[in-house]
């Protein structure tokens, strides 16, 4: 891997976008190595994912420039197709993914961010979606992602006037789910990654599906989705461990109470 590095923390992955000469811009090379990456993370090891840029500057500066400018209609649509076969590979990814985005995610960083189940920032992120100015429409996902994660209204403003927000808004609209100063983000990226580590694994897994897959039903389809993924825990060790300690728990606490005495 030239671009992609992957690290092992536990039952947390770390997969780093590696280009920062290029402020981490997505290439076609870039594209191919998250791929294989992805395909090579070891599920029964791994409980969740954290993804990030590498340096302080930039997390994902978008789609590289250079490479698209020469495309003709049919490269460009094949171009598109190949980011969102990644993203989509990322969004369904089995394992909660945590974005950790530090500096710039514009473009194609933003829509990789939003490929992710969770979005915290560094107080220096900005982020925006500024290809109107190129003269071409988001094209890995944009234009759907951020009208589902902030609303229409706001996802057209961003879209149409290709103006880039900082941190504070981000976490306004709810674009991300909290800001922390730059030399903290890892730091809390991997705690809150190893919360949800510590959490029944197949239950985990069963939720992000049961989300992201009600999401696209209407409410009747979607409890549906719920009903049966909630049916697939039961018998499994997760569930019998789970639910075995609480009783022991429970019945421990209740051993605990002295009864009242009237004397």
């Amino acid at each position: 891997m030239e671009f992609i590095t992957y690290e092992q923390d536990g039952f947390v992955g770390v997969i780093t976008i590696n280009r920062p000469k290029a402020l981490n811009a997505l290439n076609s090379q870039v594209l191919d190595e998250l791929n294989e990456t992805l395909d090579n993370v070891d599920l029964d090891t791994t409980r969740a994912l954290i993804l990030t840029g590498a340096g302080d500057k930039s997390f994902v500066a978008g789609a590289d420039i250079g490479e698209m400018s020469t495309l003709t209609k049919a490269e460009g649509e094949a171009f598109g197709k190949k980011g969102n076969d990644v993203f989509r590979k990322l969004e369904t990814f089995p394992l909660p993914v945590i974005a950790a985005v530090n500096g710039f995610a514009l473009g194609g960083g933003c829509e990789i961010s939003m490929s992710c189940d969770i979005r915290i920032c560094s107080e220096n992120a900005i982020f925006g979606q500024p290809e109107v100015g190129l003269g071409i429409t988001p094209g890995f996902g944009g234009t759907q992602r951020l009208a589902r994660l902030v609303g229409a209204g706001m996802a057209k403003q961003m879209i149409y006037t290709a103006r880039n927000i900082k941190a504070d808004e981000a976490y306004r609209i709810g674009l991300v789910n909290a800001v922390y100063p730059a030399e903290e983000l890892m730091e809390q990226a991997k705690k809150m990654a190893g919360g949800i580590a510590a959490n029944a694994p197949i239950a985990v897994r069963n939720c992000k599906k049961a989300i992201n897959d009600g999401l696209q039903v209407d409410m009747d389809q979607a409890i549906v989705i719920e009903e049966k993924l909630f049916g697939d825990c039961f018998e499994t060790e997760d569930q019998k461990a789970g639910m075995g300690n609480f009783l022991e728990k429970d019945k421990e606490k209740k051993l605990k109470v002295v009864p009242f005495q009237n004397k």
